[in-house]
This record gives structure tokens, C-alpha cells and sequence, in this order.
């Protein structure tokens, strides 16, 4: 094992942000110390950290490089240096077994959902504002209707994303991939215009 191997088998990302002084609240999640963060966004794994704000993202020793500013070999050195771990390859019984192969995956499947739900629900609150009646004659835009139905779904799906457990959050993420909810909202919330959507759903019916 290399010493980068070494330091992020025997400390998570977590361990290293509290040493270091970031406040952890019970979700795992810190404000974000890469940008102006007011309410907690960086979300912290035990093996990476992801902030839903900036995108910064990567494991314990890019944690601490960016922290203070470090090479990822300075900073892996640190956390050697300050966690009292011996940077040379351990013994082939102290070696820790790798993580399942589907973690990886099911972690870029958490954040892809979580980005489609949070864009979806940004053009939901536009909507909701935007496509409002203006008198109460007026007749309900489509659009201005399926806000009303959905926010306080998508809401409550990007909040229970966010703190839910590991178990949890996989659950959530496969139901969206099977049913083939997330591909519907990625068509929804992507970067087509908003009226080419609805333009095409009228040619259809």
C-alpha cells in the first residue's frame, strides 16, 4: 500500500474534519469552508466529501490539501504526522479489505440524483412565481399547476436524500433509477427550453 492508501484506510473523512475543526452536525454535514456557506452544505462520507453549493469534492487527503493549502503528499504527510499513523505499508493482517465495488457507483448515482431534484425544484419555484395567475379569472398555466402539485415532493425527496443513511439513500436512488423517475426529471430540469417541453407535450396529446 502507498501512503496515500495507507492514511485513507485508517482515517475517514469525517475523523479528519473534526480534528481539524469543522462543526459536524448528526447529518454530516459541515458549512462548506471553500465558499461563503451560511447553512451547511458540504456533506461528509465516511471515504469523500461533496459540498452541494461549490462542487468541491474528493477524499480525506484532498480535504486537508485544500484546507491548508498542501500538496496531496504534504497533506497526506499531516495527517500521518498529526494522527500518529506510521506512513509505511502495514502488514499484509492489518491491511483493511476493500469496500464493496457498488459504493463507488452508488455514491455518483446520489449526487446525479440529488442535482437533478435540486435543478428540478429550482425551475418549479421559478415556475410557481413566473406562470401565477395574475386575476383570478385568469386560466391555470400548466406549468404554474405542476408546481403546486410537485415542490413539496421534490422538496422533501432532496432533503431526505441529503440525510438519509447510507441504506436509506440507496434505497431512494435505486427507486428513481428503475422506475425511471430520474430520467424523467432529467428531461424536465436539463437544459432544454422550457417551452420546447411543453410545446412537444402538446404536439402529442
Amino acid at each position: 500500500m502507498t501512503i496515500y492508501e495507507t492514511i485513507k484506510a485508517a482515517i475517514s473523512v469525517k475523523q479528519a474534519a473534526k480534528h481539524y475543526g469543522l462543526n459536524v452536525n448528526r447529518n454530516g454535514m459541515v458549512c462548506c469552508p471553500f465558499h461563503n456557506d451560511r447553512h451547511p452544505s458540504l456533506k461528509l462520507n465516511e471515504d469523500y466529501f461533496y459540498c452541494f453549493g461549490c462542487g468541491a469534492k474528493g477524499d480525506v487527503i484532498d480535504l486537508v490539501a485544500r484546507l491548508f493549502d498542501l500538496s496531496s503528499y504534504e497533506a497526506a504527510q499531516k495527517l500521518a504526522a498529526d494522527f500518529g499513523i506510521d506512513p509505511k505499508p502495514p502488514t499484509a493482517v492489518a491491511m483493511v479489505k476493500p469496500k464493496r465495488p457498488y459504493i463507488r457507483q452508488f455514491r455518483e448515482d446520489e449526487m446525479l440524483c440529488f442535482r437533478v431534484l435540486t435543478d428540478y425544484l429550482h425551475l418549479l419555484e421559478d415556475w410557481k412565481v413566473r406562470y401565477a395567475p395574475k386575476t383570478p379569472e385568469e386560466a391555470l398555466d400548466d406549468r404554474f399547476v405542476e408546481a403546486c402539485q410537485m415542490i413539496d415532493y421534490i422538496e422533501y425527496l432532496a432533503d431526505y436524500l441529503t440525510f438519509a443513511d447510507e441504506e436509506e439513500g440507496f434505497e431512494v436512488v435505486k427507486s428513481m433509477k428503475e422506475t425511471g423517475y430520474l430520467e424523467d426529471l432529467k428531461y424536465l430540469s436539463g437544459s432544454r427550453d422550457e417551452e420546447d417541453v411543453y410545446a412537444e407535450e402538446a404536439k402529442a396529446a
